[in-house]
């Protein structure tokens, strides 16, 4: 297998970011971290941090040309863990978010996601045949639950298409052994992880998909300590 691994992280916050980052790291790969405050250098974990605005689609090519240009491979892996919501200004009508917010939202959560699956399988036809070649997208279980708050209208309405874009991939370039996860952690109960969402659990799982361990589905729901379960 080659040994110059490139992952590329879209969106590394503090928890999903950062580990997945830290265990991806840990397997070999070279690092690029992708942020609003993204600087063009290294940070002192070694990774190279750069910047871009997820609301903008156009602005992710360029990501990839950087990435390619510093390490001397494009990224076999990405992972796409950027996210967005509006609250509606009138609570009591979920109706009432503005048009531009939700183009907004659907940028961060679909469209960007969308152009980094394209980046990504362009990307990937360069690379050895014998490397692994990955695309995760962080979700959680809006593509499947509809919860009937306004708050997440916006963000489920992301998840959903994302979601379909994802199977979609997935099941159309399986031929050339491309993996697309929708991975989301679940608690035991099948409920969303919420505000117990593990960082370290999505490393160790998002590092496994990488590696295309086991057979595992689109659809990669996990929960901390088991790894992939199925849920209904």
């Amino acid at each position: 297998m080659s040994s110059n691994l490139v992952a590329l992280i879209l969106g590394a916050g503090p928890r999903v970011g950062a580990s997945v980052a830290q265990s991806l790291a840990s397997k070999g790969y070279q690092i690029a971290v992708v942020t609003r405050n993204g600087t063009g250098a290294k940070t002192s974990e070694g990774y190279l941090s750069l910047q871009a605005d997820f609301a903008e689609p156009d602005s992710i090519p360029a990501l990839f040309e950087k990435v390619k240009a510093e390490f001397k491979a494009p990224p076999s892996v990405v992972v796409y863990n950027a996210a967005s919501l509006t609250p509606p200004p009138d609570e009591q009508s979920v109706l009432s978010i503005p048009a531009e917010r939700v183009t907004i939202d659907l940028n961060i959560n679909t469209v960007s996601a969308h152009v980094a699956a394209q980046e990504a399988v362009k990307a990937w036809e360069t690379l050895p045949g014998d490397v692994k070649k990955t695309f995760i997208y962080t979700g959680n279980l809006l593509n499947k639950s509809i919860l009937p708050m306004p708050l997440f209208l916006n963000l489920g309405v992301g998840k959903s298409a994302s979601a379909y874009l994802i199977g979609t991939a997935d099941a159309l370039y399986a031929d050339k052994g491309y993996r697309f996860f929708y991975a989301g952690e679940r608690k035991e109960d099948g409920s969303a992880a919420s505000s117990a969402l593990d960082g370290p659990a999505h490393g160790t799982f998002y590092a496994s998909l990488a590696n295309h361990e086991g057979n595992i589905p689109w659809d990669a729901t996990f929960v901390k300590g088991k790894g992939y379960v199925k849920f209904e």
